[in-house]
């Protein structure tokens, strides 16, 4: 995990004023965004799943983050990955979570208990499955950039923005860079607000 050098945090009563805030901080940097930023994506469990997935191998440093959806029970995941026959876009998730469905212009890479990984060439086709199968409920999806977000960044850098936060809060948007990252938060009770978290190293 990487120190960071710079901190900049912002509170925002307008949803509006917040995220264009996010938008113009992230400039062409990959990000990820709620897929319905009312309720956000709940970070509680964020951090443990990048580490655990990391450790026993599922989710590489380079692979990039497509979309993701993390609650206290479940993760499925969008991922792009290079392989020897080009990029390809992976869906990881829960097979028993899922509705029964068919798999179009996907092939099934294994299908055991509790878990179900589905290769897919085309993003589209990827992103409609992960879809299907979580209903976009507490989901993040790579919108507005250029390319997706890259796991070696997200685990350098989102620790640093969580320790920042004044409270659990569900994750609106965030941005990953090599030398910085920015998070927009919302908030669950009382008056609603937006917080933007931004770590990064001096250059």
């Amino acid at each position: 995990m990487t120190t960071p050098s710079t901190l900049v945090v912002r509170t925002f009563s307008d949803r509006a004023e917040g995220l264009s805030h996010f938008v113009l901080r992230a400039g062409e940097a990959p990000r990820l965004l709620a897929f319905d930023d009312a309720f956000g994506c709940p970070i509680e469990t964020a951090l443990s799943a990048l580490e655990w997935t990391g450790a026993v191998g599922i989710l590489q440093d380079d692979d990039l983050l497509h979309a993701g959806r993390l609650t206290s029970e479940t993760a499925a995941a969008v991922i792009e990955r290079k392989t020897e026959r080009g990029r390809r876009y992976v869906y990881l998730g829960p097979r028993l979570d899922a509705p029964p469905m068919d798999v179009f212009e996907g092939a099934v890479l294994f299908d055991e208990p509790g878990v179900k990984a589905v290769e897919f060439s085309q993003r589209a086709h990827a992103l409609a499955h992960f879809l299907r199968a979580t209903a976009g409920a507490g989901a993040l999806l790579a919108l507005l950039g250029r390319r997706a977000p890259e796991l070696r960044h997200m685990r350098r850098w989102l620790p640093s923005v969580v320790r920042e936060l004044d409270l659990p809060r569900p994750l609106v948007g965030g941005w990953f860079a090599a030398s910085a990252a920015g998070c927009l938060f919302t908030s669950t009770e009382g008056e609603p607000d937006f917080r933007y978290i931004e770590v990064g190293l001096e250059s």
